[in-house]
C-alpha cells in the first residue's frame, strides 16, 4: 500500500499546506503557521501531531533541530502524484502565449526551437530544455537479411533519404540447428519478405511500440530474434550524435536560494554544457511497449540518476511528429516549485510544438 492511501484526510491536508508555504517561502513551517494561515479548525497540536506522523513517513523533515519542518523528495512526490490538481487554466494562458508571441513570425526552423525555449524559460522561471526533433525522416524503406557466417545474420536497413543502417546478430537458433546454407538462406528471405512488410513506411522511432507477441504461426519461433533486432535498431535511432538540447533560463534559476552553493552550481553547469550524451536519455525518452502512458514524466530530487539533479526536479514531455515522439521539452529547477503550474507549462510547450510540427 502507498503511503498516500495510508494518510487521512487531515494528514494529506498538512502535508498540502506544508508543500504550499514552503514554495511560497523557502522557509520551514510550523504548526503554528499552518493552524493561522490555512484555515485549519483545529488546535496548533493537532496540526503538530500530523506533522510529526508524516516526519515518521519521511514525508517531512526538520533541515535543523529547532527549525520547522519542509517536503522530502517523498512528500513531494506522493503530493505531485496524488494530492496535486492541474493547473488547466494556466494550460490554455501558456498556449495563447505561444500563439501570441511565435506564430507568423517567419522563423526558421532550428529559430523556431530557440525561441519556444527562451519563451519556456521566461514564464517558467525555470531552465529550458528542448532537444531538437529527431529521426523525423528515417522511415523504413527497405530492410533484408543477410548470412555472414555460420552463426551471425546481419540486418541491412534503408530509409527513405538512402542511409543505410546494419546491424549484426547471432543467426535464430532455429536455423543455426539445420545447418543446411540453402534453407538458411530461403528462411531468411522468408522473414526479410516478412519484416518489409510489417515495418516497410514506419519510422524507426516506433519501432519500440511494435508488439509482436501475435505472430504469424510460420514465424513464431523468431520472436525473440525479432525483438532483439528490433530492439538494437530503435537503440540507435534513440541518441543521434547530431542533436543537441537547446538549454536556456540558466541565470534565471541560479538566483533560487537552493543554488547558493558555488560547487552545486558548477556540477550542474558543467552537466548542461559538457555532459548533455549523460542528460538526454533523461530528457527524450521513447514509450516502451506495454509502457503506461505518461503524458508528463517528473522526475524529484534523488530520483534523477545524475549527481548534478539530485536536489533538482526535472519534468519531460514529449512532443510528435505525425503521432511519432521525435523530441521533447523539459524544465529544471530546485524541488521546491509549484509543480501543477510547472507541469502545465512543459505540456503546453510539448503539445503547442506538435502541433507546429504537423
Amino acid at each position: 500500500m502507498s503511503k498516500a492511501h495510508q494518510l487521512n484526510e487531515r494528514q494529506q491536508d498538512v502535508l498540502k499546506a506544508t508543500v504550499h508555504h514552503y514554495v511560497a517561502t523557502a522557509e520551514p513551517v510550523g504548526s503554528k503557521t499552518l493552524a493561522q494561515e490555512y484555515n485549519f479548525k483545529v488546535s496548533s497540536a493537532t496540526i503538530r501531531n500530523a506533522m510529526g506522523r508524516l516526519e515518521k513517513a519521511g514525508l517531512l523533515y526538520q533541515p535543523h533541530t529547532s527549525a520547522g519542518r519542509i517536503p522530502s523528495d517523498s512528500g513531494y512526490r506522493i503530493y505531485v502524484d496524488r494530492l496535486m490538481i492541474p493547473n488547466e487554466v494556466w494550460a490554455r494562458q501558456v498556449e495563447q502565449i505561444y500563439t501570441t508571441q511565435l506564430e507568423g513570425m517567419g522563423y526558421s526552423f532550428e529559430s523556431f526551437f530557440q525561441s519556444a525555449a527562451q519563451l519556456l524559460a521566461t514564464i517558467s522561471g525555470q531552465i529550458a530544455l528542448i532537444t531538437l526533433p529527431q529521426n523525423i525522416h528515417n522511415i523504413l524503406h527497405h530492410l533484408q537479411l543477410i548470412q555472414v557466417n555460420e552463426k551471425q545474420v546481419m540486418l541491412i536497413v534503408v530509409t527513405d533519404t538512402y542511409q543505410t543502417q546494419s546491424v549484426l546478430m547471432n543467426l535464430p537458433k532455429a536455423l543455426e540447428a539445420t545447418g543446411n546454407a540453402q534453407l538458411i538462406d530461403d528462411e531468411l528471405q522468408l522473414l526479410s519478405n516478412f519484416l518489409n512488410h510489417k515495418l516497410q513506411g514506419k519510422s524507426l522511432s516506433t519501432l519500440a511500440q511494435l508488439d509482436w507477441v501475435e505472430l504469424d504461426r510460420e514465424f513464431a519461433c523468431y520472436t525473440d530474434f525479432l525483438k532483439k533486432l528490433l530492439k538494437e535498431l530503435t537503440r540507435r535511432a534513440e541518441l543521434p550524435a547530431s542533436s543537441p538540447i537547446l538549454i536556456r533560463g540558466i541565470s534565471e534559476v541560479l538566483r533560487q536560494p537552493e543554488f547558493c552553493q558555488l560547487q552545486q552550481v558548477q556540477t550542474l553547469l558543467h552537466l548542461l554544457e559538457e555532459e548533455q550524451d549523460q542528460l538526454l536519455p533523461m530528457v527524450f525518452e521513447l514509450p516502451e511497449l506495454d509502457a503506461i502512458q505518461k503524458r508528463v514524466t517528473v522526475r524529484i530530487g534523488a530520483e534523477n540518476k545524475l549527481e548534478p539533479l539530485s536536489t533538482c526536479a526535472l519534468i519531460t514531455a514529449n512532443y510528435h511528429h505525425r503521432d511519432v515522439p521525435v523530441g521533447s521539452v523539459g524544465v529544471i529547477g530546485p524541488t521546491r516549485m509549484i509543480y501543477e503550474n510547472a507541469i502545465a507549462m512543459v505540456e503546453a510547450t510539448a503539445d503547442y510544438i506538435s502541433a507546429t510540427l504537423s
